[in-house]
């Protein structure tokens, strides 16, 4: 039963029952419709409450069912909001804790609506690229006001229900338990006649032309690709200017079905549930028993360390950060601080909450204060030697039991466990630079990595609001991998004609936060020069651009050291095209017997994607990554790949596979076309017309 039925007195108390949020389901449309029936036909019944069992009024629509026939299959979310708003007999919504999009647009159908504080009241749907598409752009305006429904509507961000309170959407917030309290307030109002419809509400703004032209200049100048912003003004419009409320409701549908269609709103629909699918891992069940986490160590206090840190201090679990020498530690704690200061500057931190996470974060210089840490997490010099004494170290030191953790960014996470007597203990969990921002951890499973360890640290990653995706071990695992590939193509385009700024344009333009050649001067030019002077001792047959490596020649690392790809002046970060720079491209490639020639936008943009498309269908085929989507997850949370494009492999299923080998076909004739031999799974979904996702 995905809603209950029971009656109190003269009141029909129908409380829908479908965790974790009472998604609007099929099952529970029904339901619902079920009980506004039987209530009606009851003669005892004079009112009816709609109410959330557990956590939540509702949280909207069931994503269990999105994009099956149960979404669209009848009673619709529009046919049961009739049969409420119709109804003989109040109906009366009682929410706590969440009433969002779909549940918002229910509660809005009803004759009145009573709440508790702390409930979260948002219409979100502009963040999945859509608009509320069952009257929310018509209802809520005709409730609280043009303004504070457009500010809703738009941002998609939730409000809690006491700062509603005198808006105009409840009738009443209930001060003690919520169902008692609305079974007294439908008692009160169960003989009021006429009843109460929002949609016979007018909307009163004097001047609503000139508001509603401010609003779609300003939504169009921040809403950047994102097409649902402005839609949402437009329908909100409509139950301003259109003489009838139906005229509204139509127009709210036709621009709710375009939506569903954009590009866009695919691309965010499919990170949505992207995101959700991450945290399932085939082979271990949901119910695998986990460890308990409730300490932290950290091996080193530098900029990842410290990073880490703060992750488990944000989330009140208590870290010890181990360094070797005094200054190192005392560094390392003093950039936390200083961190946390800029927190409580801008008015993101309170006294209270500073005083909380720095109270939850010590230092030592000896092993021997971190041995009853549940997890240790080495944050270590990115070179095997140094992780083998640190492992050798942690394996005599640590309690049985710790997870022991690496946050390698490429090495071997097999060997790394060798280096202990308990490799099913250890794990790889790679954090994303700065650590304590970036939303991205790459998990690790090595060989040996227990289900519980791997159930833990995915546990984990949401408790410190990360999003943890799983990877096998293999040189980089899915993220560096990739990235690798597509940092190759950008140093050919460079001896073949391109510049830095052409680059990092082009690929800006199609929506990356950042192009390759700003991404390096900031994370440092040096740490690729490293990765590289490996690859030529282990991989020889691997070609790479030199440009790269005359730049680090140049001692020209990037922003720390005021000069990179770009120069930097004192205290900005705002990058200069170098003339320098430009002209060792220029004599690098006369020097290699290269004739520069022009370069599209369109050649920069594709050979960088479908660089990363390749490695990625090979990383799938490898079994390296579960599933196609979780390489999309890693590339929206930790390189900045344009979100509304969906990650590299749903962008190239958006292309069509075929188009996309046919464009690496091109690019095989070209010089280093050897880089450009389709992975055989890509190849095979293109020839049988399928896609990655």
């Amino acid at each position: 039963m995905t809603a209950e039925y029971k009656v109190d007195g003269a009141v029909a108390v129908i409380t829908l029952n479908n965790p974790p949020v009472n998604g609007l389901g099929h099952s529970t449309r029904s339901a619902i419709v079920d009980g506004v029936r039987r209530a009606l036909d009851d003669d005892k019944v004079k009112a009816i409450i709609i109410t959330g069992g557990g956590k939540a009024f509702s949280g909207g629509a069931d994503i269990k069912e999105f994009n099956s026939p149960k979404a669209q299959a009848e009673p619709t979310l529009h046919t049961v909001i009739n049969v409420v708003e119709n109804a003989t007999k109040p109906v009366i919504a009682a929410i706590h804790a969440v009433a969002m999009g779909g549940g918002l647009e229910l509660a809005l159908g009803c004759h009145y609506r009573v709440a508790v504080a702390g409930a979260q009241i948002a219409l979100p749907e502009v963040k999945l690229g859509l608009l509320p598409g069952a009257g929310g752009t018509q209802r809520l305006p005709r409730l609280i006001g043009l303004e504070p429904a457009l500010n809703m509507i738009v941002s998609g961000n939730p409000v809690l229900s006491e700062k509603l309170a005198k808006s105009g959407l409840f009738d009443q917030l209930i001060e003690d338990e919520l169902v008692p309290g609305a079974i007294a307030f439908a008692n009160k109002v169960a003989d009021v006649r006429p009843l109460p419809r929002v949609r016979d509400k007018k909307i009163d703004y004097p001047n609503h032309e000139a508001y509603l032209q401010f609003s779609r200049n300003t939504v169009r100048a921040v809403a950047g690709p994102y097409p649902a912003p402005l839609k949402c003004v437009e329908a909100i419009a409509a139950a301003v200017v259109g003489p009838r409320f139906e005229d509204g409701i139509k127009v709210e549908r036709a621009l709710f079905m375009e939506l569903v269609q954009s590009p866009e709103s695919k691309a965010l629909r499919h990170a949505f549930f992207a995101e959700r699918a991450a945290s399932k891992i085939p082979d271990v069940p949901e119910d695998t028993p986990q460890r308990s986490i409730k300490s932290v160590a950290i091996i080193g206090a530098g900029t990842m360390g410290g990073g880490i840190a703060m992750n488990f201090a944000n989330a009140g679990i208590p870290v010890k950060l181990l360094e070797m020498k005094p200054e190192a530690l005392e560094k390392g704690l003093a950039t936390i601080r200083k961190n946390y200061e800029n927190s409580m500057k801008k008015g993101k931190l309170t006294q209270d909450k500073f005083d909380q996470r720095m109270g939850a974060i010590s230092g030592t210089l000896d092993y021997s204060e971190i041995g009853q840490a549940d997890i240790v997490i080495e944050a270590v010099f990115e070179d095997m030697k140094v992780k083998e004494a640190v492992f050798r170290k942690l394996d005599e030191v640590m309690k049985p039991g710790a997870i022991l953790a690496s946050n390698t960014s490429t090495l071997d996470v097999n060997q790394i466990a060798s280096f202990t007597k308990r490799p099913q203990d250890v794990i790889g969990t790679h954090f994303f630079s700065p650590a304590n921002v970036m939303r991205l951890l790459e998990i690790v499973r090595g060989e040996k990595t227990g289900k519980d360890v791997l159930a833990t640290a995915m546990a984990l990653s949401r408790k410190i609001k990360k999003v943890g995706v799983v990877s096998g071990v293999c040189d980089g695992f899915i993220g560096n991998r990739m990235i690798e590939q597509y940092s190759r193509q950008a140093g050919f385009l460079l001896e073949e004609g391109a510049l830095p700024e052409q680059v990092d344009k082009a690929i800006e333009k199609f929506g990356f936060a950042m192009g390759p050649f700003r991404m390096g001067d900031l994370a440092g030019n040096d740490i690729g020069w490293y990765i590289r002077k490996r690859r030529y001792v282990e991989k020889p047959e691997v070609t790479y651009s030199k440009t790269a490596d005359l730049l680090c020649e140049m001692g020209r690392y990037g922003q720390k050291t005021s000069a990179g790809w770009y120069d930097y002046k004192p205290g900005d970060r705002k990058p200069y095209p170098s003339q320098v720079v430009n002209d060792m491209i220029v004599k690098h490639s006369a020097d290699i017997g290269v004739e520069r020639r022009k370069i599209s936008d369109q050649e920069i943009v594709e050979r960088l994607v479908y660089s990363l498309v390749n490695e990625g269908a090979q990383i799938l085929e490898e079994g390296i990554a579960i599933r196609a989507s979780d390489i999309d997850m890693v590339y929206l949370s930790g390189y900045g790949f344009p979100l509304f494009r969906g990650g590299p492999m749903f962008h190239a299923d958006t292309v069509g596979l075929p188009n996309v080998v046919m464009a690496m076909e091109k690019y095989a004739r070209g010089r280093h076309g050897d880089a450009w031999k389709p992975a055989a799974l890509l190849a095979r979904l293109a020839a049988e017309g399928k896609t990655f996702n």
